[in-house]
């Protein structure tokens, strides 16, 4: 009794209770018990407590053991290192920047900032994005050495991911260099890729070509995903090839899930069945300035529990991370001019906060990394050997001296003007098939040179073989040799206003469909009615002699081998509308592509050679024995001409058959829409008048009654 009272007084409560019946009596006593009860057990923690925090401070003074407590309640950190987009530059390389010529990017050079990392972190984690390969001449040799993935695995990266470009020489190409790079016994980064669909893509049509790829992703142990430690950090590396990298990969042969669809998967597998405690996606989807066709960052939204997303495919260079929710996606720009940095904390809800975010630039302020080079230049010298000997050149070799500023390769597809880089490179198509040692004398009418295949600018200075590849180097030829080769086909006058038209009208659709021509001009407003846009189609002589095109006659054209199979694309995103058909001189249609190309002294004449030799045929007006390029493309010539113009005279004028298609179109449409509200009133009127005639009878029938 005393201690409950005692009790009650601590707590200042005052409990008065009148006892007058047993079972009152009876709950008294159960409340004073369970109060004895609560206070023995507070004063059994308070003891407990207070024995604790003396075991706890006779540790601290245990040497050695304060520090261990604070680093194990430290929140796990990761510091990331990324690139993507290389596209063979293992070199380093001149670009414009700011109208000055600079070397940059340089696998040495990225090498040596990884070791000064790995040095202050030897935790660091290392990651490619895709499209490691080709771009540069370095590609010339990417099916027997697989110089890319070894130089990377030099560099120490972890994991990387297939982009659309390591399909350019077909999947029994792919298939080759992961074999090449497997059996050299280098290290070499993993390869991760989460959304292949086997199944769908082992049922498709028997293919040779895509059973060595599949038996060589075996081989080289291709995962849908990988696990690595670094530190105290479990990390779950996986894979995404997007839709637009899809497109973009005609000889692919690989069926892909839906990037989201895919990962969800993926992610489901890691969270059931590994400890991870973050989540980083190698996506080559890219970020789109249009956000519903931003695919990665569709991909964030709606895969949350991805923590991290290095963005290749678009070349995006982000100074600041793109965030939603908790996710980061981080894109380092192409061909290594920046390394991209991140270093993240991890929160008490498991999740990861960013703490620093960079991109490091990669110029000739930073020194090579003396081994790496050499690696590089070892690669570089057999390409000498084995490439470009064959058509009598030297990688280092000057062909031109240049002082012209040219437009950024970049621009081509982004704005809808004439540009001088296209020009010359259109231009040197004609040069070089009319000066060929055998050339048959037919002479060359339009050459067409697509936006997405232009891949380097030049800069002032010297310009050198390489320089040339580079600008012009995607792809294969039916020789097995890298570069699209030259083929001529033959279009009508009429033809020839689409391709125009296809200029105009498609390549807003498809960027890398945005042409350059030689010997084709046109008049493009952009207010015009679609499929109508270009007008005042003509042809130019190589004197700029100009001459009207006519409809049914025959134009020899000379392309690059893609192009003539990109007219299947621009047919298909036309419904048809804008069909070409290339043809033979005597005005038979190609059956097949390869019987078109241009070929010397009985090898394939490729697109890039077209352009080297072209420099080299430039006067040399500082008599320095090194030809200038020509300064003609210092300014436009007219070759597509804007009209901004909103008047109706000209909107309407110089109509062609398309304008005529769709205001037919339209007009009918209306002339429905009239007829369906003609009949609607008819209907209506007969449905009054049948209510209006019962009404009557109602009233007649209720004046009887």
């Amino acid at each position: 009794m005393f201690f409950c009272k005692k009790y009650d007084k601590m707590k200042n409560v005052s409990v008065e209770i009148t006892l007058k019946k047993t079972k009152q009596k009876q709950n008294l006593y159960k409340y004073r018990v369970k109060r004895k009860e609560d206070v023995f057990m507070k004063l059994r923690k308070k003891l407990l407590s207070a024995l604790l925090l003396t075991v706890m401070v006779l540790l601290m003074a245990v040497p050695g053991y304060a520090a261990a407590t604070e680093e194990t309640e430290e929140a796990k950190s990761l510091d990331l290192l990324f690139i993507h987009d290389m596209h063979s530059h293992l070199n380093s390389f001149t670009s414009m920047l700011e109208g000055e010529a600079v070397q940059v990017g340089g696998l040495s050079r990225i090498m040596t900032l990884a070791k000064e990392q790995f040095m202050v972190n030897p935790d660091t984690l290392f990651v490619d994005a895709g499209d490691f390969s080709m771009g540069t001449v370095v590609q010339s040799i990417f099916e027997t050495d697989a110089a890319e993935l070894r130089v990377l695995g030099a560099l120490g990266i972890e994991a990387t991911t297939i982009g659309n470009h390591e399909f350019d020489y077909g999947p029994d190409g792919l298939a080759n260099s992961l074999l090449a790079a497997k059996n050299s016994g280098e290290k070499v980064p993993a390869l991760v890729i989460s959304n292949l669909d086997m199944a769908a893509t082992k049922a498709q049509p028997q293919s040779d070509a895509r059973d060595a790829l599949l038996a060589a992703f075996k081989v080289y142990d291709v995962k849908e995903y990988m696990m690595v430690t670094k530190g105290d950090v479990n990390i779950a590396i996986m894979g995404i090839y997007g839709l637009d990298a899809l497109n973009c990969s005609p000889f692919c042969e690989l069926v892909f899930k839906d990037p989201v669809e895919g990962a969800r998967a993926t992610v489901a597998k890691i969270l059931a069945n590994e400890d991870a405690d973050i989540i980083i996606c190698l996506s080559h989807s890219g970020t789109w300035s249009d956000k519903s066709k931003s695919e990665d960052e569709i991909l964030a939204k709606n895969v949350p529990e991805i923590d991290v997303i290095i963005s290749g495919h678009t070349h995006t260079t982000l100074e600041e991370p793109v965030v939603h929710g908790t996710t980061y996606i981080g894109s380092a720009g192409e061909y290594g001019k920046y390394l991209g940095s991140m270093s993240l904390e991890q929160q008490a809800d498991g999740r990861w906060k960013l703490k620093e975010y960079e991109l490091l630039p990669i110029t000739d302020d930073v020194p090579q990394d003396e081994e790496t080079q050499a690696r590089i230049d070892d690669y570089l010298a057999r390409i000498d050997v084995n490439y470009l000997s064959l058509y009598g050149y030297e990688r280092t070799q000057v062909l031109a001296e240049n002082a012209v500023e040219f437009v950024d390769s970049g621009t081509l597809g982004s704005m809808h003007v004439e540009r001088n880089l296209g020009s010359i490179m259109a231009d040197s198509y004609r040069y070089a098939v009319e000066n060929l040692p055998d050339w048959d004398g037919a002479p060359v009418d339009v050459a067409v040179v697509p936006a997405g295949l232009v891949r380097e600018t030049y800069s002032i200075g010297d310009i050198t073989v390489e320089d040339v590849f580079n600008s012009f180097s995607l792809g294969i030829g039916e020789d097995g040799l890298a570069g699209y080769p030259l083929v001529s086909v033959y279009f009508t006058g009429e033809e020839l206003k689409l391709i125009a038209e296809i200029d105009a009208s498609i390549s807003p659709l498809m960027s890398y469909a945005r042409l350059y021509t030689s010997g084709l001009q046109w008049t493009y407003n952009p207010h015009r009615m679609i499929l109508n846009k270009a007008f005042d189609s003509h042809l130019v002589t190589l004197d700029g002699e100009r001459t009207e095109i006519e409809k049914d006659k025959l134009y020899r054209v000379v392309a690059d081998l893609y192009s003539l199979k990109l007219l299947g694309s621009v047919t298909d995103l036309s419904y048809g509308l804008l069909s070409i058909v290339p043809k033979n001189a005597d005005g038979t249609p190609v059956e097949n592509y390869s019987d078109t190309i241009i070929m010397t002294e009985g090898r394939e004449v490729k697109a890039w050679e077209a352009i080297a030799n072209y420099m080299e045929s430039f006067a040399d007006t500082d008599g320095n024995g090194i030809p200038n390029v020509d300064s003609r493309y210092v300014s436009g010539e007219g070759r597509k001409a804007v009209e901004e113009s909103k008047n109706i005279l000209d909107l309407i004028k110089s109509p062609n058959k398309f304008f005529f298609m769709i205001v037919g179109i339209i007009l009918a449409a209306l002339l429905l829409l009239v007829l369906v509200i003609m009949i609607i009133a008819k209907v209506m009127k007969l449905i009054v008048r049948k209510a209006t005639g019962r009404e009557k009878v109602r009233q007649v029938k209720f004046k009887k009654l």
